[in-house]
């Protein structure tokens, strides 16, 4: 890597530190070509990114940014997930770990506040920004169906009470 790539990646990593709300960092040593083929497309399918990058190349990177505490993170073999989503890239980071030990959670970052392996897992069980507005639309629709339902109830009712009339009147 010649020195104006080199620069270039730090400034592609400084953006995207600058930019997302989440960094999960990990080890992945050990782990084949196609396994981490696999971690790439399910990173991309969420919404999410993976990136390895040289630990001093990334530590140059993260100077100036909310997420500059990661740097201590940044020892051997690691591999850097980020979103704008904050809980795309734990989620898939911590499902990939459960399905492969050579991949390690080290810690992350949401926002200013550094997160621990702990941290990383409990911000995966949260539910997505996408089921979020689904059970929030989900809230919002429930109210308007039950209103439908109430204001068709006393007609329904009244056309029961006027068959029951016209049959008695027919029986008569």
């Amino acid at each position: 890597m010649d020195r104006a790539q080199k620069e270039e990646l730090v400034t592609s990593l400084s953006g995207v530190f600058k930019s997302t709300s989440v960094v999960v960092v990990a080890h992945y040593s050990g782990l084949t070509v196609a396994q981490m083929s696999k971690l790439r497309r399910q990173m991309k399918a969420s919404g999410a990114s993976v990136k390895v990058a040289k630990n001093r190349l990334a530590k140059i990177a993260l100077e100036g940014s909310d997420v500059a505490h990661v740097g201590n993170l940044l020892k051997g073999p690691t591999i850097i997930a980020y979103s704008s989503d904050p809980v795309a890239a734990p989620k898939v980071a911590v499902d990939f770990a459960k399905a492969h030990d050579k991949f390690v959670i080290l810690g992350g970052a949401f926002g200013s506040t550094a997160l621990n392996v702990d941290g990383v897992k409990a911000l995966a069980t949260m539910p997505s920004l996408d089921e979020l507005r689904a059970k929030l639309v989900g809230l919002i629709q429930a109210p308007a169906t039950k209103i439908a339902q109430l204001s068709t109830a006393p007609a329904a009712k009244l056309a029961r009470v006027f068959a029951a009339y016209a049959k008695e009147n027919e029986a008569a």
